[in-house]
């Protein structure tokens, strides 16, 4: 008998208690391999939702565990990177904060960028960089540590449409390359949500999962995104993204 397959990271009825809110009970279960996105209103809970799946918040009640993924990385709204050190160096950072000798890591870093279409800006700094590319850059410095598990938050919100879907192409082909990775996407915008996802869940105002919807994304090796069926998908999570924020008879 096959062993069940062991989730990259899950959340049970994990709760987090805020001075004027509270989100929660969320419950998620992710599994290795799969692109998941979240979405709902603002203050639902989406990026206390990465929180808990990135260890980086405890939950007053519930349970989140690590699961499977022993690598976790993340990528916030902004690229965060270190303004007086190159982009090279900025990719480099998480290898040799690990113990990775100095010239292994910029090697690895090196091809990272060169995978997400920086390889020519090795040597800019962070202010020498467009928006698209700081992102990039930040997107290759989750990569480079080959994880387990890659969150999300909001990444592509201050992108124009084209950089936003070219981000977009980059994370599916690391996770198309990588059989193990399971992706977390967070975000406002239903239509990122179901380019990138093969599973959209949509938030209630407390943070609770008020619907599962199936994305567009085919499996790894299942061929390229069916426009029309990106836009129904779209259409079925605005709808019950929607639902979810009425207000209780």
């Amino acid at each position: 008998m096959a062993e069940p397959i062991r989730p990259a990271a899950s959340l049970d009825g994990a709760t987090v208690r805020f001075a004027e809110r509270t989100v929660g009970p969320l419950d998620l279960i992710v599994l290795p391999g799969t692109i998941t996105a979240i979405v709902g209103a603002s203050g639902s809970g989406k990026s206390t939702a990465l929180n808990l799946l990135a260890g980086l918040r405890t939950p007053d009640a519930g349970r989140a565990a690590p699961g499977a993924a022993s690598r976790v990385s993340m990528v916030f709204q902004s690229p965060t990177l270190m303004p007086w050190a190159n982009a090279l160096s900025n990719v480099a950072l998480p290898l040799e904060l690990a113990g990775t000798p100095r010239e292994e890591a910029r090697a690895r870093a090196l091809d990272q960028l060169v995978a997400v279409g920086l390889g020519d800006r090795a040597n800019a700094l962070p202010r020498e960089l467009s928006g698209g590319m700081a992102m990039r850059c930040a997107l290759a410095r989750a990569l480079v540590t080959a994880p387990d598990l890659l969150l999300l938050d909001e990444p592509f919100a201050a992108l124009d449409s084209v950089t936003r879907v070219r981000l977009i192409d980059l994370v599916t082909q690391a996770w198309a390359k990588s059989p193990g990775l399971a992706v977390v996407l967070v975000t406002h915008d239903v239509h990122d949500a179901a380019r990138l996802a093969q599973r959209v869940l949509v938030l209630d105002p407390r943070g609770a999962v008020a619907a599962d919807v199936g994305g567009a994304r085919p499996s790894r090796h299942g061929g390229p995104i069916d426009p029309e069926r990106a836009r129904e998908t779209a259409d079925r999570v605005s709808a019950a993204l929607a639902a979810a924020m009425e207000p209780a008879a």
